[in-house]
């Protein structure tokens, strides 16, 4: 019998360099899409998949993601006394119950793969998901949502991808494909990072994953590769044959919020699907598009 997905990780230690000066400060994770910061529809999405606890593996400098999932007594009494109530819901909509998030430093950056190890202690013996906040997924269904419907019923360890242009596999984990069923893909193989000649495919995983157990003992063996990093696709590519394993074709459209282009279509699509900005934002483009 599968076990069900009930906790998720979300490795947010990284430096965000590529957003300096605007990360000196604030962790990228922070980084609003219209008015909702990056973490905040990552941890939406993992709610509206069942998810019931939340672990965050942090660096130094990313206290101000802890204070955004906690209460802001001096704020909430200001929006109550002044009876911005609407304004008020918003941000105790932020707030998980309590005991429901764990934080988990991690000292070193030494990869994604080191980062999703040290939440270990906190999985057990279940799978767990993991999200990266970099990449947004407008989607009417969440992905993760999607994946955890389709895991219950293969099992094993699954991760998102998506097509890619030949030219991009340089970026990605790919996929080595075997046989389709529907927006399943059965994982034959794992590449990180390969050079378009050495690419099995154009199928690249992206920031969604749910990983089995066995997973954080191959991590633990601390073995580097792309990049010098430990990497989670290489611990994944060695589960090969030892459990199920399938890429899922989710639906959607996913943003690169990891680059500033990529957030700022993020931030464009957003406005564009919400009925009290689209008129104006679309007003906006056309202004530009005029010259």
């Amino acid at each position: 019998m599968t076990k069900p997905v009930r906790k998720a990780i979300f490795p947010v230690g990284g430096l965000g360099t590529r957003f300096l000066p605007a990360t000196k400060s604030m962790p990228k994770e922070m980084l609003p899409v219209v008015d909702k910061p990056l973490i905040q529809y990552a941890v939406d999405e993992a709610h509206e998949a069942g998810i019931e606890q939340l672990i965050f593996v942090t660096g130094r400098g990313k206290t101000a993601i802890e204070d955004h999932f906690d209460h802001a007594y001096e704020l909430q009494d200001m929006l109550s006394g002044r009876n911005k109530l609407a304004a008020l819901e918003l941000v105790k909509e932020t707030i998980p119950t309590p005991g429901q998030l764990a934080f988990i430093r991690q000292q070193e950056p030494l990869g994604l793969g080191h980062a999703v190890w040290c939440a270990r202690h906190l999985v057990g013996d279940e799978p767990v998901a993991v999200l990266l906040a970099d990449d947004l997924i407008l989607s009417p269904r969440g992905c993760l949502r999607q994946m955890i419907d389709a895991h219950g019923e293969v099992g094993g360890n699954m991760v998102a991808m998506m097509e890619v242009a030949a030219e991009e596999t340089a970026s990605y984990g790919v996929v080595a494909p075997g046989q389709s069923t529907g927006r399943l893909v059965e994982v034959r193989g794992l590449i990180e990072k390969p050079k378009p000649a050495d690419a099995p495919s154009n199928l690249a995983v992206i920031g969604r994953y749910i990983i089995q157990p066995p997973v954080f003992t191959d991590l633990g063996r601390m073995e580097r590769g792309a990049g010098n990093e430990i990497q989670l696709t290489d611990a994944l590519a060695r589960q090969v044959g030892a459990a199920p394993f399938n890429g899922y074709r989710f639906e959607g459209k996913r943003f690169d919020c990891g680059n500033k282009v990529g957030f700022l279509e993020a931030n464009i699509a957003y406005a564009m699907a919400r009925t009290d900005m689209a008129p104006e934002v679309q007003s906006i483009i056309n202004g530009f598009a005029k010259g």
